[in-house]
């Protein structure tokens, strides 16, 4: 099962065997242009994630942790100086074996689909959607083997 989020239509479906077997809106960082680069630029990071993470109930509700920074996201930020080779080898290392990256760096991390509301772009880069689109997507995690989060 993959789960799609297209920021610019603020729209985040799930696909089985190339059908569609939910959509609903969401809300984005409260900065939804491009791909997050940094810990508090506001932005919803953009590339091809897991869920790492389940919490039930966390601060914002019912959320899945996805796996931010990928490996993708670290080579950039090592070629740009945001982060040394350590700490880029720790989160590729991480992907690679499908757990949960450091969310301590300079990247930010702990970036969640979580409940909260879709009414407006609001969060520090989650993707935020209503208490009853959850009640819909929470019970399909442990199907769901791919996040792709576009533009």
């Amino acid at each position: 099962m993959q789960l799609l989020v297209e920021k610019s239509a603020r729209r985040l479906t799930v696909w089985e065997n190339n059908q569609l077997i939910f959509s609903c809106r969401i809300a984005l960082g409260r900065e939804p242009q491009g791909p997050k680069q940094r810990q508090g630029d506001g932005r919803t990071p953009e590339g091809s994630y897991f869920i790492c993470l389940i919490k039930q109930p966390g601060k914002y509700g019912r959320s899945l942790g996805l796996s931010y920074p990928n490996a993708a996201d670290a080579a950039q930020a090592l070629e740009n100086g945001l982060i040394d080779q350590r700490t880029h080898d720790n989160i590729a290392a991480a992907i690679r074996e499908g757990r949960r990256p450091p969310w301590g760096s300079p990247l930010g991390g702990e970036i969640y689909i979580h409940e909260g509301g879709s009414h407006a772009d609001w969060t520090q880069g989650c993707i935020a959607l209503a208490e009853q689109d959850m009640d819909v997507l929470f019970p399909l995690h442990e199907k769901i083997d791919r996040v792709e989060i576009k533009p």
